[in-house]
């Protein structure tokens, strides 16, 4: 697949990053090609799994937490306990590291009850599992509606112009999600282009009604809009998961500094033994390499660095 990409995927890619419900003949138009290129080129990349448009989900703009997970097996067992993990509705990024002995995820909870039946009383359960440590996000740097894609290049003043839709107005006060809010959401997590008519079919309002609503869910933080990328497009083949120590009076300016790199798609203050995450995303492992002593190594306030190699990403964005 890596041979069948071309400039214009990733220029594509990058009109898709810029605003993913954008119509495809204002996308033609900007690329300076037709409506059905644009369409049948994005059809064929979804098909093939290389792009994804997804609605993304803020669990904290609900109050909700957001853990990230190591989950440590017994040799030989960590494929199994990762494929249950995928399978549930609130992980994703559910990545094997550390050899294939350990575990990586991300897990939304809505409530400290479903944080308390996942950390307390399933995993520990499971025989295969040896240790769970589980570390809660406090800030985010970068992600969620940050996108990498946004470091890998732009197609010009001129275009982003046209194509950037104006910044959502900020909705102040807590959100109350009802059945519509859920149906509206779990079906932009498979398909964030889904349309109107679609959308009002799947949960029982009126077109008009269900982008009256997306525009609040934006405005609240509780939706935006993600783009999911096979990393090959952009050369990008290695993605390597860092658990970093930084104290606390420096930890604000190291993960500003962090998120900056262009090879950072995710940095977090979070929990636990470590107090800083990041997924850092390289061509090879050459390229992590210079990165770690380079970048990395000119943060002064890092006191300890733990990497995690990811040799296989079992689930994605939680839309899969």
């Amino acid at each position: 697949m890596e041979s069948d990409y071309d400039e214009l995927d990733r220029r594509l890619v990058r009109a898709l990053q810029l605003d993913g419900r954008a119509a495809f003949s204002v996308i033609a138009e900007v690329l300076g090609v037709s409506d059905r290129t644009i369409a049948r080129r994005y059809a064929k990349l979804r098909s093939a799994g290389a792009v994804r448009v997804l609605g993304g989900f803020d669990p904290t703009a609900l109050g909700a937490v957001q853990w990230f997970l190591r989950v440590r097996c017994a040799p030989g067992t960590a494929v199994p306990v990762a494929e249950a993990l995928a399978r549930r509705r609130d992980t994703s990024w559910v990545s094997l590291t550390s050899g294939g002995t350990e575990i990586t995820c991300t897990v939304d909870t809505e409530t400290a009850a479903d944080s308390e039946a996942l950390l307390l009383a399933k995993l520990p359960r499971t025989p295969r599992v040896e240790g769970v440590t589980a570390h809660s996000v406090l800030h985010a740097f970068y992600g969620g509606p940050d996108s990498l894609i946004a470091k890998l290049g732009s197609l010009g003043a001129e275009a982003t112009e046209r194509l950037r839709p104006p910044p959502a107005a900020h909705r102040p006060g807590p959100v109350q999600l009802d059945d519509g809010d859920r149906k509206l959401l779990a079906a932009l997590a498979v398909d964030g282009r889904t349309g109107f008519e679609r959308l009002a079919a799947v949960t029982g309002w009126s077109p008009t009604s269900v982008r009256r609503r997306m525009r609040e869910l934006r405005e609240s933080g509780v939706l935006y809009l993600d783009i999911d990328v096979d990393g090959r497009m952009f050369d990008l083949a290695t993605r390597t998961v860092l658990w970093l120590s930084v104290p606390p009076a420096h930890l604000a300016e190291t993960g500003a500094a962090l998120a900056g790199h262009p090879e950072i798609a995710f940095a977090a203050a979070t929990t636990g033994p470590t107090n800083l995450c990041a997924s850092v995303v390289c061509a090879d492992q050459r390229e992590l390499y210079r990165y770690l002593t380079t970048r990395v190594a000119a943060l002064p306030a890092i006191t300890h660095i733990e990497t995690a190699p990811v040799i296989r990403t079992v689930k994605r964005a939680a839309g899969l």
